[in-house]
């Protein structure tokens, strides 16, 4: 069947039918095969993920499982990235499609963290520590200059370490991550500044990036920075004493404003572990929040947006880009590999060895 066909054939193929694809092809590959999917795919997608998770723990599973050679990651580039970079010699990473981006991760380009890195006065004052959600020479940078890489749970541990070390930190790439974790830490707004790739180096010292303590890379979450303040003051008018829980890439106002804060694990977590008959607005990407809701009918769980917060990169992998890549495995070839350099790799897992001695 010539390429062409194959497309036409899996744009006129209705839901069951992919989903029978798909099933025949995982039970004819079996153990030699791994599918990870993020918490924020579609249902059609998460149904036949063998592992669900968010990033760093599909990540730290797939590299655990030592039997499957092929690891599909169904989430976006950085994600399998990471879980190359951990992959046993024998494991090949495939992301379903190569459009599946993380427009965060996009934010901090390496020629543009060297130039920062320079003028804040490099390793003699300041250490970097990047958010899990970074590209793979991110990380090798973090790692080696003698930084970490965090999550969202444990991303204040690591930037107190950070602290500890020098006297000065870089956090890349999410601000609201990093605004919010140094607030919960006790450090003032007057103590943090933000750097802008896309100003003058001098601009951004002018601006208070020459002495901060915490210097936040401008970059944030496109799903995340759509929760608004006047969201949750809507929602607590429309359902009086519900639960806002929101995930910490929103902004430091939306965050003020909520119950609570936490990461994709900790949001199912709590929303689990509360009485029948709770309510939860819940700030993080509508797939997440519809699966909660779903999963617990006899609780309510909305959005906090009343519009559809959905990561569109993360959208794009559906039935029809999972069933191609693993027809071409059964053909024997692989499609859409992800492969981080050794160089990369090797400086990439410090960063992630570092957070992981935190564990």
């Amino acid at each position: 069947m010539t390429s062409g066909t194959t497309e036409t054939c899996l744009l006129n193929a209705d839901p069951a039918a992919l989903h029978e694809r798909i099933s025949a092809i995982k039970r004819q590959l079996g153990t030699r095969l791994l599918v990870l999917g993020h918490h924020y795919q579609a249902e059609e997608v998460i149904r036949h993920s063998d592992i669900t998770g968010d990033s760093f723990r599909l990540a730290s599973l797939a590299a655990k499982n030592t039997e499957a050679e092929f690891i599909v990651f169904c989430g976006v580039h950085f994600m399998a990235e990471s879980a190359d970079i951990l992959a046993q010699p024998h494991q090949r990473v495939i992301l379903p499609d190569l459009g599946a981006g993380c427009s965060m991760a996009d934010m901090a380009n390496l020629d543009q963290v060297e130039v920062a890195w320079a003028h804040l006065g490099g390793a003699a004052r300041v250490l970097p520590i990047t958010y899990m959600n970074s590209s793979a020479a991110i990380k090798a940078f973090t790692g080696a200059h003698g930084g970490a890489v965090c999550t969202s749970s444990n991303a204040p541990r690591l930037m107190q370490w950070a602290l500890d070390q020098r006297e000065r930190l870089l956090f890349l790439p999410d601000q609201h991550l990093g605004r919010n974790t140094a607030l919960k830490l006790g450090i003032s707004l007057e103590d943090m500044a933000v750097w802008d790739p896309h100003a003058l180096p001098e601009a951004n010292l002018a601006a208070g990036c020459a002495n901060a303590r915490v210097v936040l890379w401008k970059g944030h979450c496109s799903v995340h920075a759509k929760f608004l303040p006047s969201h949750v003051d809507e929602m607590r008018a429309k359902h009086p004493g519900i639960h806002v829980i929101v995930h910490p890439e929103c902004s430091m106002e939306v965050v003020a404003k909520a119950d609570s804060s936490g990461s994709t694990e900790r949001i199912i977590e709590k929303v689990a572990a509360s009485p029948a008959g709770s309510s939860f607005a819940v700030g993080t990407e509508i797939n997440l929040v519809a699966r909660l809701a779903r999963r617990f009918p006899d609780k309510l769980v909305v959005s906090l947006s009343g519009t559809q917060c959905l990561c569109s990169t993360m959208y794009r992998i559906d039935p029809r880009a999972l069933v191609r890549v693993l027809e071409e495995l059964v053909q024997g070839r692989v499609m859409n590999e992800i492969v981080v350099d050794e160089i990369t790799a090797q400086n990439a897992r410090k960063a992630l060895e570092r957070m992981l001695a935190f564990a």
